[in-house]
């Protein structure tokens, strides 16, 4: 199947695109060589070949969420360069 000049505008068109005149011609070459891949590909059989759902075979499963400490809060402010004993300070971002 190939396409000619006018349906490539027809498409343009539709899809909103500004064609310029001097890059028509090399757009409707690679709108053929695109259009030649995809009928390349409907020659390949896939009889028997299942439709990907996933990439993995793995299930999702779900756990309940498990609160914890795990950093002492002593900890965490050790790098802080603007800290009280329990609390980040940080500049002020709202007036």
């Amino acid at each position: 199947m190939r396409t000619d000049l006018n349906t490539l505008k027809k498409i343009a068109h539709l899809s909103r695109l500004n064609l310029d005149k001097e890059n028509e011609q090399k757009l409707l070459e690679d709108f053929n060589k695109m259009i030649a891949f995809v009928e390349k590909l409907k020659e390949t059989d896939t009889a028997g070949v299942e439709p990907l759902v996933s990439m993995t075979e793995e299930i999702n499963s779900f756990r309940e969420d498990q609160v914890k400490d795990e950093i002492p809060a002593s900890e965490a402010l050790r790098n802080n360069p603007a800290s009280d004993s329990i609390w980040f300070k940080v500049p002020k971002v709202i007036k």
